[in-house]
Parts: structure tokens; C-alpha cells; sequence
């Protein structure tokens, strides 16, 4: 490689990783294995040696990676907080060693040992002490200047709010989520079709960079102390060794990095190093390396740092482990949202310690890039030590027998139809009495929004669908006061309180039953829509197509999804059994009910705190006078209600030139 080829490669990467940096340390959102980047960055690092009249202080060879930000208090740190050297072999290792042992050697220091410790996948931050108080914490930023999230770090448990020692000092840790809480997260969220995490240190970045700390205290996050940044020689001795200081801060309450040996030699680093390797499927928390640390203190002043790197310290790098196996089957798991998940089921392989023998595949389309057969050869590897993935087809090993998947048209549990709707890349099952998501119809069907069954809460409903008393939504109707006090201790009150709630429901208006029915795009808004124009739910099953698609607000995804769900057999069935126990299925009408339309082909937009009115109220006002409310303003917009501190809202109503209406305004114009 020339001169010229050179430079363009080298720009080139750096483009690349200031990309692939900035969406792991800043979106906490990466977009390729921590592997391959550290390969990128390791190639970027030899053209700079190689070429060095081509380095430029923006490489990120020569700083920090991450930025501070927006919204959270800057944090200038007194001792930076800095990056390691990455080394991917055992022989950088031992050329490590002869630099520190030269240095050493210059300066009378006979004596060189080192402390090996888990590298932590988690997020970098700084917490300091004054007087035995925690009064800062702060994320790593770039190293110079970080993020002060000193509340998010306080709801974290095993961070001590004060020591048994009034001493001034400032600790370098590593925030994290373990193994086992991770996953749960995911799953958690997959059952509630939220995005997945990448991994754990992404969800433990995501986690503490909050801006609402309460949000950050319903995570799991934890926390490993690795480091003294600073300290008063006053308050603290370090007695010169990294390893001892580390003893000291186990022993003042804080959670110290639980693997760390202390090493003559630097074969017994290289030792550790290994042992740490062998043993890291069986750690609780994932790592991305193990650490190589000069213990002598003295002589890591001596050593020195670089701008971006000390250099009494490096990190060992392990490779990805991967593994051959079969494919041997894919199959579709159902979620509580009825959302269908192929499985791959796995000849077992052991890959990182553990035996595969499943794992997910996402979707459909998941499938086809990959251009996954059944009974291909596939590599595993596991992704962040934690989630096992497929990762690659060896199509070469193909002897035809391969079969392709195809997406099951019906739902694995219940047999109803399974539709993915255009532009998502799930597909669902839609029976409405699926039991794969049984207990999620149910907490739905009850809430306020649905038909506000008070004192129906999930633990309730888990209970009674446990024993049996549930199995689908018609049966809350046929619940006794009996079975309801058998699951609570002196529980009569309770059950008598419960089945008055269960049979108030029964009065409830049509739109509050529509709505609570979960059909796939329904809410309350389009549920009065419906309700307006059929008037009893047996003329919107009867519906077509065509004429469910014309009415305002239900476009044709909408449309289809009221026309199929009425169609279904469970649904006709539920429906059936809901009038036999008395549930109302027809519009209510009562002398309060509203027949002016003056607001008929009048669209409103709310916007501010109004005073006299909730957001709701006023909607469902607008709304019983014939007009929409909308959430955004455009040229279409009739009147925007502003209430104080408008925002946006009013500002684009002002270049528009749409009507603008204080709260007594709209009270003026409702009471004509």
C-alpha cells in the first residue's frame, strides 16, 4: 500500500469509527459486533504507526470515544478519565512488560508486579466523596469532561451514600447489568414488543443516561469499583499498591471488582489472563477483556500516560468464540402480544462455556437475509458472553435436503389466523382468546380505558387464571363472590367489592367495550367513530370492507383489522357469551347525549396546560359536537386551543394563520 492509498484508507476509518463510536458510546444503539470494531480500530491504529505524518488529533486513536449529552450538567474531571491500550495476543502482552520492567529497571525499582482483573462491559463513571459523602458522580463523556448523573448513580444500591470514614476521595467504577437481569429485561421487553437491547452494556448506558432518575431506579443496575482517581493523603493511604487500595475500598462498603489476582510475573498474568477466559461463562456479569495493571504505584507515576491511554495498563481482548452446528428445525414461539418469534431448534453445541440448543431468530425477514434453511450447517456465536446468535450459513455444506421455512398462516396455539400487517416485520396471531396472551387481553379488557373494572389488578387476574377460573375474557362475568375470597385472607369484602365492579361494567357504553376488546389500531377515538355510525356492535361486525374503510379516522389497515377480528370464531363466540351475561353491546342513549354537531368538519389542536379543562375532557367535548382533534397543526387545522406555556403547537398555528382560542373562548363557543 502506497502513500496515497494509505491516507485514503486511513480517512476512511476514521470516518467508519467516529460513526461506530458515536452510535455505542452516545445512542447506546451499536450497529456491529464490539469484535469488529475493535478490529477496525486496530487496523486504523497500525496505518497511523506506520504512516504517523497522518495522524490527526480528531483519530480516535488519539482521544476518548463518547460525547456529553444534551440536557445533562457538564462535569470537568480533575483526573481524566481515560481509555486502555487494546492487545489481541499474548506477545503484545509480553513486549508490554519489557517497557514497564525497562522503565522500571531506569528509575531502582528491582521488583514488577501486576494485578489482572475482569474488564467490566458496562459504562465508565466517577463517584466523589467529601467528608465520607457521596456529593458527585459522573459518567466517563470523553474522558476530560463527563455527564453529571449523580442522582441516577444514587439509585443504584450497592453505591454506599456515605463511608465509616470521613475521608475525600474519588473512585472509578464500572456501572453494569448482570447476566441474569439482563435477559429478563429483554424478555420482558420482547413480550411487550419493545426494541431489544443490543446487549448489556448498552442497556446499563441507556439505564444511567436518564434524564428522569426515577425512570433509572426501576433498572437493575450495579456497580464494580476498579480504580482510586484522587485522594487526600490526609484522609486515605494507599500504602503503594493498586492491590491493597482495592482491599481498603472493599473493606469501606464499596462493591470492588470480585475477580482481580495479583501477579509476580507476567507468565502469571498471562495465566490469569487465561483463567479468566476459561471461567467467564460462569461469571454473573459480562466482561469484554481482562485488565493488565501495574500494582507499584510510584511507578505508574513514573510510566506516565498518553493523551488518550495510561500506560501502566493495557487490556487483553479475547476473541469471539464460534461454533458449527445444525439447524435441525425453526419454530414459532407466541407472545403475549400474540407476536410470533421463530426459534431455531439447534443440534446442542457448547459455544463460551455453555450448551445451545436454541435460540432466537427475530422474524421473518431475519430469516431471509440470512437465507436460513432447516437442516443447513450454521455458525453460533455468542453475542455480549450472553445471547447466543446465528450468525452465519455454510452453504458449501448444503447436500439438498435443506427445507425452507415458511411462516406459519395460523397460530401454533389457538389456531386462529396470523397476520403481518404491511411495514412491520411481525406477525401476529389475532384470536382473541389465544392463551399464549390470555393474561394480557385480560389486564387490557378490565383497565380504565376498556370497560375500568376496579380492583382487577394483573396480580388478581394471574391468581385467577392460575386456578383455572379464567380461561378467557367472558368468564370475568361468570366469576362468584366465593371464588373471588378464596384468593385473599378475610377476602368477602373484597369479592362483594369486586363483583359490583364486574357488574357495573355490564352498563358501560358500547365505544368503552370496543376499546376494551383490543382489536389491532382501535383506541377510545375510533371506537366512537364506530359507534356513531352502526350504533350496536352486531351492525359492526356486519360491516364490509368497503364501508368500515370509509369512515373517518379508519383507513383500510384499520378497516382489515376490524373486518378479520369479527370474522373469527373466537371473537363470535365471545361476543355471544358476553350477552348472555348481560354485557351491553349497544349505543347508550340518554338525555345527556349529544346531538349537536356544530362542530361537524372542524379540527382542533390542543396545546399547553389548559385550566378549566383536562386534555380529555376538552377532547371528548370537541368530539360530541361532531368535531376531531388532532395532535399536530397544519393548514387543515379549524382552531388551535392554547392554554399557558404553548410551545410549538402555537407557534406554527401563528405562521399558518389558523385560529387561535384561549380556554374561555372555546367555553363560549360550547355554550351558544
Amino acid at each position: 500500500m502506497d502513500k496515497k492509498q494509505a491516507k485514503e484508507r486511513i480517512e476512511e476509518l476514521r470516518k467508519k469509527t467516529e460513526y461506530y463510536a458515536q452510535k455505542y458510546y452516545d445512542d447506546d444503539n451499536p450497529e456491529i459486533t464490539d469484535f469488529e470494531y475493535d478490529m477496525m480500530m486496530l487496523e486504523l491504529r497500525t496505518l497511523e504507526s506506520q504512516n504517523p505524518e497522518f495522524i490527526t488529533k480528531d483519530s480516535l486513536t488519539q482521544k476518548v470515544g463518547g460525547h456529553v449529552k444534551e440536557g445533562f450538567t457538564k462535569v470537568e474531571h480533575e483526573v481524566p478519565l481515560q481509555s486502555l491500550q487494546d492487545v489481541f495476543n499474548f506477545e503484545e502482552i509480553e513486549a508490554f512488560d519489557e517497557r514497564v520492567k525497562k522503565v522500571a529497571s531506569e528509575n531502582g525499582i528491582d521488583e514488577v508486579k501486576y494485578v489482572v482483573e475482569t474488564k467490566i462491559d458496562g459504562l465508565s463513571s466517577a463517584l466523589e466523596y467529601k467528608d465520607g459523602k457521596l456529593v458527585r458522580g459522573a459518567t466517563r463523556g470523553n474522558g476530560l469532561v463527563g455527564e453529571d448523573v449523580t442522582e441516577n448513580l444514587k439509585t443504584i444500591k450497592t453505591i454506599p451514600q456515605e463511608l465509616p470514614e470521613k475521608i475525600n476521595i474519588t473512585v472509578r467504577g464500572e456501572v453494569f447489568i448482570s447476566k441474569k437481569e439482563f435477559e429478563k429485561m429483554n424478555q420482558e421487553r420482547e413480550e411487550n414488543e419493545e426494541e431489544l437491547f443490543a446487549n448489556a452494556r448498552n442497556a446499563a448506558a441507556g439505564s444511567l443516561r436518564q434524564m428522569d432518575s426515577k425512570v433509572t431506579a426501576t433498572r437493575p443496575l450495579d456497580i464494580f469499583i476498579f480504580n482510586v482517581q484522587k485522594y487526600d493523603e490526609d484522609t486515605f493511604d494507599s500504602e503503594n499498591s493498586h492491590f491493597t487500595e482495592l482491599d481498603k475500598l472493599q473493606k469501606l462498603g464499596f462493591n470492588v471488582v470480585p475477580v482481580r489476582t495479583l501477579c509476580s510475573t507476567i507468565d502469571e498474568a498471562i495465566e490469569a489472563i487465561k483463567k479468566i477466559g476459561e471461567d467467564r461463562e460462569n461469571l454473573s456479569f459480562g466482561i469484554d477483556g481482562a485488565v493488565i495493571k501495574v500494582d507499584n504505584l510510584r511507578l505508574r507515576e513514573i510510566l506516565g500516560t498518553t493523551y488518550k491511554v495510561p500506560k501502566w495498563a493495557i487490556a487483553y481482548k479475547y476473541p469471539p468464540e464460534k461454533k458449527e452446528t445444525k439447524l435441525l428445525d425453526i419454530v414459532c414461539q407466541v407472545g403475549r402480544t400474540g407476536a410470533l418469534t421463530p426459534t431455531a431448534i439447534l443440534e446442542p453445541v457448547k459455544v463460551a462455556g455453555s450448551t445451545i440448543s436454541k435460540t432466537t431468530l427475530h422474524n421473518e425477514d431475519f430469516i431471509k437475509e440470512k437465507d436460513l434453511k432447516i437442516g443447513d450447517t450454521v455458525v453460533i456465536q455468542k453475542q455480549g458472553d450472553v445471547i447466543p446468535e446465528v450468525v452465519d450459513v455454510i452453504k458449501s455444506k448444503r447436500d439438498g435436503t435443506e427445507r425452507e421455512f415458511v411462516m406459519p398462516t395460523v397460530c401454533p396455539v389457538c389456531g386462529a389466523p396470523v397476520v403481518r400487517e404491511e411495514g412491520e416485520a411481525v406477525a401476529r396471531c389475532i384470536g382473541i382468546e389465544c392463551s399464549a396472551k390470555i393474561l394480557r387481553n385480560l389486564a387490557h379488557f378490565v383497565s380504565k380505558e376498556g370497560m375500568d373494572i376496579d380492583g382487577l389488578g394483573i396480580k388478581i387476574l394471574e391468581q385467577l387464571v392460575d386456578k383455572g377460573l379464567i380461561k378467557n375474557i367472558a368468564d370475568i362475568y361468570t366469576l362468584t363472590a366465593e371464588e373471588i375470597a378464596s384468593l385473599k385472607k378475610n377476602g368477602k369484602k373484597f369479592a362483594q367489592n369486586l363483583i359490583d365492579s364486574i357488574n357495573a361494567s355490564k352498563n358501560n357504553d358500547l365505544f368503552k367495550l370496543l376499546t376494551a376488546l383490543g382489536i389491532r389500531h382501535i383506541g377510545t377515538k375510533s371506537a366512537k367513530g364506530l359507534c356513531k355510525k352502526y350504533k350496536s356492535i352486531d351492525k359492526i361486525a356486519e360491516a364490509s370492507f368497503e364501508e368500515l374503510s370509509m369512515i373517518d379516522d379508519v383507513g383500510e389497515i384499520t378497516a382489515q383489522s376490524i373486518y378479520e377480528f369479527f370474522r373469527q370464531p373466537q371473537t363470535i363466540d365471545l361476543i355471544n357469551k358476553l350477552k348472555e351475561a348481560g354485557v351491553n353491546t349497544e349505543v347508550i342513549q340518554n338525555e345527556n347525549t349529544n346531538t349537536d354537531d356544530r362542530f361537524a368538519g372542524k379540527t382542533f389542536v390542543l396545546t399547553g396546560s389548559l385550566e378549566k379543562y383536562t386534555r380529555q375532557e376538552a377532547s371528548d367535548i370537541i368530539e360530541s359536537f361532531g368535531g376531531k382533534v388532532s395532535g399536530s397543526v397544519s393548514k387543515k387545522t379549524s382552531y388551535v386551543l392554547a392554554g399557558e406555556e404553548a410551545g410549538s403547537k402555537l407557534t406554527k398555528a401563528q405562521e399558518l394563520g389558523v385560529a387561535i382560542i384561549s380556554e374561555q373562548d372555546f367555553k363560549n363557543m360550547i355554550e351558544k
